[in-house]
């Protein structure tokens, strides 16, 4: 049984899990670069003691691949596990409770940086192939292929995948990086927001100056950032970039409905999060408007003086990071464009503005048909004790339906996070009981997909 080989490792299974997380390993800071390699080399060294027969750690245009395979019959189903080994950076630093990269158990839970996202959902697929392999049960040929760039939108996964599909075959890939609806009800992501995302620089003055000699006679860029992001949604929460919507699909009725159905306690989830209110596009729920809708937010801002004191200046520069997340049908190319051209269009005069795209990928829908989805509802049903209900969620993993486009293979997403787990922010956490039903979910659908078949 599963959940006795769980408990029998479980003291081996973390410690193995915290020599991952223990590696600062944040492939948006150049300074951890060397980490990129360390992570890369222990992960390989855990699927090589996990059963794998191959396992490489390959070159790419970024950060090293982790490959590994385990071939039981050539003339088998393959499926294809993909994670990555990247984190977030861990600032503001001051907000956490623990050191971030040294893990600390409290109430049940593991606190660090990718205890989560994705380190601790990715050993969930590493432990369950251990127990297959270990046990004489794995009856599909199954691949990973873990990669650290994920964090700053997969630069390098597409042209490795063009470069290696041959390695890459599989008649399905299965991911666990996304989140359920709550820990009492489970859920599994049929579909994923797209995402563009850009930071704009806008020029004023040559230099900064006093505002009180310029103050009222010269556009201050700061100013005019401000204007120009707050005209990019209007009073109903609409995007006003023009041809925005163009390519937008409609939430069917059917599957509206469906959402209305969906337990959700409007309250509980504003008093989470320390909000009296929820706002977004008019006409849509918090459900909808979070997962099957696009949005558009400022992630950060700045410019000017912003040590202690006054220092009263007109700034320079004023700049600013940009995200919209994108339904399927939008192509983020398209939006990038379409967001760069209107910047330019509504900067006022007496500022230059200087939009720079720096990633994008694509939206993704699973069909609820397919038969790995079938053995993955069952897996979920096993490990969890109910069925889980099929849910798009509002996050982004580009390489999903670069996935689909390059190695022409749908994925079922099998992640098992939950809200209160704080991904990419302080005091991220992973419950230890999220662990343990996730490893007997994926150990499961690998015993079910060979009933299913593709």
């Amino acid at each position: 049984m599963i959940q006795q080989y769980i408990e029998e490792n479980e003291s081996r299974m973390l410690d193995e899990l915290f020599s991952l997380i223990r590696i600062p390993s944040v492939s948006s800071q150049h300074e951890h670069q060397e980490d990129m390699i360390r992570c890369a080399r222990q992960w390989s060294d855990l699927l090589k003691s996990a059963g794998a027969d191959r396992v490489e750690v390959m070159p790419s245009d970024g950060n090293p691949m982790v490959y590994a395979e385990k071939i039981v019959d050539p003339s088998a189903p393959t499926v294809l596990v993909y994670g990555h080994y990247d984190v977030m950076p861990v600032e503001p630093l001051e907000q956490w409770h623990s050191n971030p990269f040294e893990p600390e158990i409290r109430d049940g839970k593991i606190y660090a940086r990718g205890a989560d996202d994705d380190k601790g959902q990715s050993f969930i697929q590493c432990k369950a192939f251990e127990y297959l392999v270990s046990q004489g049960l794995l009856r599909h040929n199954v691949k990973f292929i873990l990669e650290g760039e994920e964090e700053i939108g997969s630069p390098s996964l597409e042209s490795f995948c063009e470069q290696h599909k041959d390695l890459l075959r599989a008649d399905i890939i299965l991911v666990s990086d996304t989140s359920m609806l709550s820990a009492s009800l489970p859920s599994l992501t049929t579909g994923l927001r797209g995402l563009s995302y850009w930071q704009v620089e806008v020029t004023g003055p040559n230099r900064d100056l006093h505002s009180g000699h310029f103050g009222g006679a010269v556009m201050n860029p700061i100013n005019a950032l401000c204007q120009m992001i707050a005209s990019l949604t209007d009073a109903d929460g609409r995007i006003t970039v023009p041809g925005f919507y163009d390519d937008v699909e409609d939430v069917p009725a059917e599957e509206r409905e469906m959402i209305a159905h969906i337990p959700f306690d409007e309250e509980q989830y504003k008093s989470a999060i320390g909000v009296d209110a929820v706002w977004g596009e008019k006409g849509y729920s918090t459900l909808e408007r979070n997962s099957c809708r696009p949005s558009f937010d400022c992630c950060g801002i700045w410019g000017g003086y912003t040590g202690e004191g006054a220092k009263t200046v007109i700034p320079s520069k004023a700049f600013a990071k940009l995200s919209t997340r994108l339904v399927p049908h939008q192509d983020s190319e398209k939006i990038a464009r379409l967001v760069g051209e209107h910047l330019q269009r509504i900067a006022p005069q007496g500022v230059k503005v200087k939009v720079d795209y720096l990633h994008g990928g694509e939206g993704y829908v699973c069909p609820i048909s397919l038969p790995a989805y079938k053995a993955a509802e069952r897996g979920f049903e096993v490990a969890f004790g109910q069925r889980p209900l099929p849910v798009r969620r509002g996050g982004s993993i580009p390489i999903i339906a670069t996935f689909e486009k390059v190695l022409g293979v749908k994925t079922i997403l099998m992640g098992v996070g939950l809200e209160s787990n704080a991904i990419h922010s302080p005091n991220e956490n992973f419950p230890l009981d999220m662990l343990r039903k996730g490893i007997t979910a994926v150990t499961h659908f690998h015993l079910f997909y060979d009933e299913c078949g593709k």
